[in-house]
């Protein structure tokens, strides 16, 4: 199950932003000034390398793998977005989603569940 990782710290500018976490399973929302949803990143790694799929309202969908920055042991940097190591399983990422998502709440896991399943229809995707 997504479990919500209280007290974070949010970022400067209008809006705000939620974080949950289970194994091997991340989920960012992030609202407008207004709270309304404006985008999240489903971060995964299913044996390949952690990857993101982040969907924002004015912009759609964007696939990414995630560089740890930790290859050696005596500096560790900041995680960034690069290019994906494979074509994300979005079936699957809506199935697994589906499942460890029980307890959100239910607008956050509805729009979720509808932009990850409009994402896995081949002919919508960008």
């Amino acid at each position: 199950m997504l479990q919500e990782i209280k007290n974070l710290k949010q970022e400067r500018g209008p809006g705000s932003r939620r974080w949950f976490e289970s194994e091997g399973f991340e989920l960012v929302v992030w609202f407008d000034a207004s709270d309304r949803i404006s985008g999240f990143q489903l971060c995964y790694d299913l044996g390949h390398g952690e990857q993101a799929l982040t969907w924002r309202h004015d912009t759609g969908f964007v696939h990414t793998g995630i560089d740890q920055g930790d290859e050696s042991p005596r500096k560790n940097r900041t995680p960034i977005l690069g290019a994906p190591q494979v074509e994300p399983p979005s079936a699957l990422l809506v199935t697994m989603f589906d499942e460890r998502s029980v307890g959100l709440d239910s607008t956050i896991r509805q729009l979720v569940h509808d932009r990850l399943s409009e994402y896995a229809v081949p002919s919508i995707r960008p």
